[in-house]
């Protein structure tokens, strides 16, 4: 039994660089490069491109933050937290009295969501006279 042996090549980084920098700079397409410098693998330039080249850092955003801007932020978060537990209370108290106004309006058969005049209180036809 025979074994294939596949040649690896490693490149140097500045080798690396340098076929970068002629991709963005000059416009050289991946597989131009690939030629020109003997380079076999198909992956292996746009590795590089993706490792090495500019592009990848467009596209991300780096921060930097100090304690007390994190303290602040969780802080923030919390105070979301228990603001919108407040607004689901006041709108489940709003349906509540919503629904106290609806059985009212049943049990006394008039509809009190009305502004509160004459014909609010009419009850079975009587006036509240």
């Amino acid at each position: 039994m025979t074994k294939c042996k596949v040649k690896v090549i490693r490149y140097s980084i500045s080798f690396k660089q340098k076929v970068v920098k002629e991709i963005e700079e000059e416009g050289l397409s991946l597989a131009e490069a690939s030629r020109r410098y003997g380079i076999r693998g198909a992956e292996t330039v746009s590795r590089w491109l993706g490792t090495l080249g500019k592009q990848h850092l467009q596209n991300k955003v780096i921060r930097v933050e100090t304690k007390t801007e994190k303290d602040r932020l969780l802080e923030l978060d919390q105070e979301v937290k228990k603001l919108k537990l407040a607004l689901a209370d006041a709108y489940l108290a709003r349906d509540c009295a919503e629904e106290v106004v609806k059985q009212a309006g049943k049990l006394y058969g008039a509809d009190l969501k009305k502004k509160f005049g004459g014909q609010a209180f009419v009850r079975s036809g009587q006036s509240t006279d």
